[in-house]
C-alpha cells in the first residue's frame, strides 16, 4: 500500500496547525465578488496579512473534508461570516488573524488559503470567476483563467467526491475509520 503525502501548515503565529494527507483536488485563485468582499474584510483585521493578489483574486488549494485534520490550536479558530453568504465561511485564527480556510458547508471539500503554505504552496492550476475582475485590471499569466467555473474545475470537484465516497465504501467496519480524528 502506497503511503500518501502529509502537509502541515500553521498560522502566522504558530499555535494554530492542520495536517492535509493526500494531494490537494486543485489549487486555484477565485475571483468571485464575494471571494474579494470576504478577503477585504479580512485583511482589514489587526495585523492580518494580504490575501488578495493584484487582480483582486484569493487563492486556496482545495482538499477533501476527510483528508484534513486540525492538529493543535482548534479552540482558536473563529468563523467569519459575510453578509448575503449562508452556507460560507471563512475560517482565521484568533490568535494572529491568519486566514486558514473557506468552508463551503454543502461541500466535501475545504479551501484552504494558498499562502498558508509558504514555500510548499503548489503552483497555481487555474483562475476561476474571471468575470469579475475589472476590466481595466490586468489578470496575471501564472494559469489559465475561466470567466466561470470551468469543466475541469467541477470534473475535479465531482472525481474527488467519487474517490471520497469509495474510500468511505471500503472502509466500512474499519475501527480507524468508524472514530475517524477530529476534523476542522
Amino acid at each position: 500500500m502506497t503511503s500518501l503525502k502529509e502537509t502541515t501548515i500553521r498560522c502566522a503565529c504558530g499555535q494554530v496547525e492542520f495536517r492535509f494527507v493526500g494531494k490537494p483536488i486543485l489549487t486555484t485563485v477565485c475571483h468571485c465578488d464575494d471571494c474579494q468582499r470576504a478577503s477585504a474584510e479580512l485583511e482589514k483585521l489587526p495585523h492580518a496579512p494580504k490575501t488578495l493578489d493584484v487582480a483582486g483574486g484569493t487563492a486556496y488549494v482545495m482538499y477533501r473534508r476527510d483528508r484534513i485534520v486540525c492538529a493543535k490550536g482548534h479552540p482558536l479558530l473563529q468563523d467569519r461570516r459575510t453578509e448575503g453568504e449562508p452556507f460560507t465561511k471563512r475560517v482565521i485564527a484568533s490568535c494572529c488573524h491568519s486566514p486558514l480556510y473557506l468552508d463551503f458547508e454543502k461541500g466535501h471539500w475545504l479551501s484552504v488559503f494558498r499562502d498558508r503554505f509558504g514555500d510548499q504552496a503548489p503552483r497555481v492550476q487555474m483562475r476561476t470567476q474571471t468575470r469579475y475582475v475589472p476590466a481595466e485590471v490586468e489578470i496575471p499569466n501564472d494559469a489559465p483563467h475561466f470567466r466561470t467555473y470551468s469543466l475541469g474545475f467541477m470534473a475535479r470537484l465531482i472525481g474527488s467526491k467519487i474517490a471520497m465516497d469509495l474510500s468511505h465504501r471500503s472502509k466500512k467496519g474499519d475501527p480507524d475509520h468508524d472514530n475517524p480524528p477530529a476534523r476542522a
